[in-house]
């Protein structure tokens, strides 16, 4: 090995980790100078030709792995050695390998096996950016080992060997490359919790409070499921992959291999309560799940002042569904599993610094989440690095404090945070990405965050802090794709095309794209038989916020749930898309039945573009630069975007762009980028509404009917409502 270039190939990888400041995804062909190299051999080569990894070889055969690592692929194996497997064994009562099962032998393997290659300069999140062979996320924190030097642990426990002497006078060290992958020697074996998180809550004595509160409500009945026992993907079509033309890429997509269930709670320690009976007068004299009731009443009785004099709103009555505890405990949990902070918001892409297709020098990245809570969502919110600027005049908005007592938490991410001061000031709850030791914060159907503050669905956060425009990327309306791992997968610098393997015994290069069975989407409804429903998985330069997008073909009509409005009032639905000129005609209907829904103004033309002659015309001639937009005074954008909203249409949002490298372009600025109001109303905040999609082309128009949608507004009558002369919306 030569250490000199080692050494200097350490220092550029730290220098290209500290210039971006994020998770380096790791691409499929990765610059071999980024680890040691070791030429010739393959992993089970290397476990076979080192006796000091003698008992992992022996786990790894008995799971039948050993000819996947002698195979060609991206592998990294985080391997323990001989003395840390026998100190695993003594623990468990156990004299030697032996005495393991099989099955045993296959958690053990899967569980230290990752399908691509990470070096530890690449783990900077707090979660690993790849799940291992059994499908888990690995936690990843940075400390230092027994020498003082810089280590990365895995789960809170395990650390990376930096370097390392072995008896027989060989050298062990991190970052050691064979021909299908990388090696990370650890000091103790990882485990996995195979727990419910219920049963992880109860595990950890620094929030008993909660977990008393989760039992008491009976809230824990509601978060035992772990997977659909009867989803099989070879009973959809015998799991045969889709082929299809989305604009002009031939593409192929794939069932989801499983259908699980998950959920993320945000867990306030019981110091945060401690302090919040003292803010709030509140007395322990008769026991903390009284004091935690009485606190949830301060804080639910002026969202849902009708229930306050009924009987489930009592002490007594904790399980009932108006209980304002019960509601307390159901917002902290979101209907999907997150398992690592990285996972809240977008994905950071290296060669930007910032969440996918977000200029966060004018906008915080943004995602909203549906809770356990009836008709309610978290707005979840990652601190900017930049000083927020004016996308009219470049310049950095005086006075407007973004990080407000949080200037430390930048890249952070908070719960329900509205923060631009002086107008509003409402710092949220922080999400504390810490990994501990123990107890652990993962389980096999959820994971748990701390937070520094009360997650709550309080009035200000219902009139205040979610009083906007609520910008949701379409796949998170249907937790299913995030618990199943589908969002935002893959490698989005390149494409497959139409050269994927026929079924299922190979995986594509680049990532999969899915389409779905009828009934594998909750609060979805369309016929399988006639139509395809296809995510897209995210290209850098598709003209798709966050670079992913869904199509469905085919004689489609497709009803779908759409979130909960904050608040009862007048509301506009908007849908974001791209007009091209292989899609078809579609028409909208809206309605609370989902059985008989009202049809929507008249039928959508998803091939005009909004330089077309429907929309703006000869008033435009080409896409517009951000330069060009900086030209153009207020008053006419205003006159812009009045004269597009009579039309029941918007530009692309400013602050979303797309990409084909270091170069961005923005959504505003593009004709092929459109926001269509869908419909206008008035809406009950407690009442589930619906949305249907129904093919009305003629034959079968362009790519077999081809209707492609992206993300999905809610936006209040305060957002839109604007109609002085001079005045808009804000293009954001």
């Amino acid at each position: 090995m030569n250490i000199k270039n080692n050494i200097r190939v350490a220092l550029l990888a730290l220098a290209a980790l500290t210039a971006t400041g994020s998770m380096v995804s790791c691409s499929d062909d990765p610059d071999a100078e980024n680890y040691y190299t070791f030429t010739g051999e393959m992993l089970s080569d290397y476990l076979n030709n080192r006796p000091q990894y003698s008992e992992f070889k022996t786990i790894v055969e008995r799971a039948d792995l050993m000819d996947l690592l002698a195979s060609y692929g991206q592998y990294t194996c985080f391997l323990p050695s001989n003395e840390a497997v026998e100190t695993f064994l003594h623990e468990k009562g156990l004299q030697s390998v032996d005495q393991l099962s099989d099955a045993d032998c296959d958690t053990i393997a899967r569980t230290h096996l990752v399908a691509n290659m990470y070096s530890t300069y690449e783990m900077t999140q707090d979660r690993l950016a790849t799940a291992n062979m059994l499908g888990r996320y690995l936690a990843t924190s940075q400390g230092v080992d027994a020498d003082s030097n810089a280590v990365v642990y895995i789960e809170g426990v395990a650390h990376i060997i930096y370097e390392k002497e072995m008896p027989d006078g060989s050298i062990i060290h991190r970052n050691d490359s064979v021909e299908n992958g990388i090696v990370q020697p650890i000091d103790m074996v990882i485990e996995k919790s195979n727990s419910y998180i219920a049963d992880i809550l109860r595990d950890n004595p620094r929030i008993s409070y909660f977990y008393e509160a989760l039992i008491a409500t009976d809230v824990k009945e509601q978060i035992l499921l772990v997977d659909d026992p009867t989803y099989d993907k070879f009973n959809y079509n015998n799991n045969v992959p889709y082929r299809y033309k989305s604009h002009i890429r031939n593409e192929v997509a794939w069932v989801p291999d499983t259908k699980k269930y998950g959920f993320t709670a945000f867990v306030e320690p019981d110091s945060v309560y401690e302090a919040k009976f003292q803010e709030y007068g509140i007395s322990t004299a008769n026991g903390t799940l009284r004091a935690l009731y009485d606190l949830a009443c301060k804080i639910y009785d002026p969202v849902y002042p009708d229930d306050v004099n009924k009987d489930g709103h009592k002490f007594e009555n904790l399980k009932d569904s108006i209980n304002p505890l019960k509601r307390f405990v159901q917002y902290h949990i979101m209907t999907r599993y997150v398992p690592g902070t990285a996972d809240l918001t977008a994905l950071i892409i290296p060669e930007m610094g910032e969440a996918f297709g977000t200029e966060t020098k004018w906008q915080n990245a943004i995602d909203w989440y549906q809770t356990l809570l009836p008709h309610t969502m978290l707005k979840v919110e990652q601190l900017s690095t930049h000083p927020r600027e004016d996308p009219h005049t470049n310049k950095v908005i005086p006075g407007m404090d973004i990080y407000g007592p949080d200037a430390d938490k930048k890249n952070g991410h908070f719960i329900n945070r509205r923060y631009e001061a002086p107008e509003w000031t409402f710092r949220g709850a922080y999400v504390d990405p810490t990994v501990e030791t123990k107890p652990v914060h993962d389980a096999l159907n959820g994971h748990y965050f701390y937070v520094d503050d009360l997650v709550v669905f309080s009035w200000d956060v219902q009139n205040r802090v979610q009083n906007m425009r609520i910008r949701m990327d379409f796949t998170t309306l249907f937790p299913e794709v995030m618990t199943n791992d589908m969002r935002l997968k893959g490698n989005y610098r390149a494409d497959d095309g139409n050269n994927a393997p026929a079924d299922d015994s190979a995986e594509p290069k680049n990532g999969k794209n899915h389409y779905f069975p009828m009934g594998y989407l909750d609060g979805v409804t369309f016929d399988d038989k006639l139509c395809a429903l296809v995510y897209r998985r995210p290209h850098w330069e598709f003209w798709s916020w966050q670079g992913d997008e869904w199509n469905l073909f085919g004689d489609y009509d497709f009803v779908f749930r759409i979130p909960p409005v904050p608040f009862s009032g007048e509301w506009q639905m908007r849908l974001g898309f791209a007009p091209l000129e292989t899609r078809g005609v579609m028409q909208v209907y809206f309605g609370t039945d989902p059985k008989n829904l009202q049809p929507q103004g008249i039928p959508l033309d998803m091939m005009q573009i909004l330089s077309s002659e429907t929309y703006l015309g000869s008033r435009v001639s080409d896409d517009t630069n951000l330069s060009e937009y900086r030209k153009t005074s207020v008053e006419e954008l205003a006159e812009e975007q009045k004269l597009l909203k009579n039309l029941g249409a918007y530009r692309g949002p400013l602050a979303c762009y797309y990409t084909g490298g270091t170069d961005k372009g923005y959504d505003y600025g593009t004709m092929h980028i459109m926001r269509r109001i869908l419909c206008q109303t008035n809406m009950d905040a407690n009442q589930d509404y619906y949305i249907r999609f129904r093919v009305a082309s003629e034959a079968k128009q362009g790519n077999n009917n081809e209707f492609m949608f992206d993300f999905f507004e809610m936006v209040p009558k305060s957002v839109y409502g604007v109609d002085g002369e001079g005045e808009m919306e804000d293009a954001l």
